[in-house]
């Protein structure tokens, strides 16, 4: 006798729920740079999670627009509160407005530093040349 439900979950399983599992997987879902209203989000956690400041990672938010750092902004870290700071204060506004390609080429670990905060602002350097690297290997 024909069982119009057995039928019905047999297609359902065999047919449909694997065919969405495939869309599903094959959906590319971007944990580190994100898009709104023209301006790109670059997120550094996953992207340099093996970059260390003074006790451990300095993740950023990278906000880009028109090809130029609009700004950027310190993720939470375990960093001294007195020295991070310093960096976010002396360092990290030191590139809005800039063009991407340009603090690329002129982004140097050696200058580029808060006298007192050297692992934080090289591992800052670090997360925005990786940030920016990524923006550029990425953008639509």
């Amino acid at each position: 006798m024909f069982d119009m439900k057995t039928t019905m979950i047999k297609w359902l399983t065999v047919g449909v729920l694997p065919l969405m599992a495939i869309l599903l997987s094959s959906a590319k879902t971007d944990e580190v740079m994100t898009k709104e209203k023209g301006t790109y989000v670059v997120n550094t956690t996953t992207l340099a999670s093996d970059v260390n400041g003074y006790l451990e990672t300095t993740p950023l938010l990278i906000y880009i627009r028109g090809n130029k750092i609009d700004h950027i902004e310190a993720l939470p870290n375990q960093e001294t509160p007195k020295y991070f700071f310093r960096v976010k204060k002396d360092l990290l506004n030191k590139w809005d407005g800039k063009e991407v390609k340009k603090v690329l080429k002129e982004l140097n670990p050696e200058t580029d530093v808060v006298t007192g905060a050297t692992y934080s602002s090289n591992a800052v350097v670090e997360n925005l040349k990786r940030g920016l690297q990524y923006y550029q290997k990425n953008k639509k």
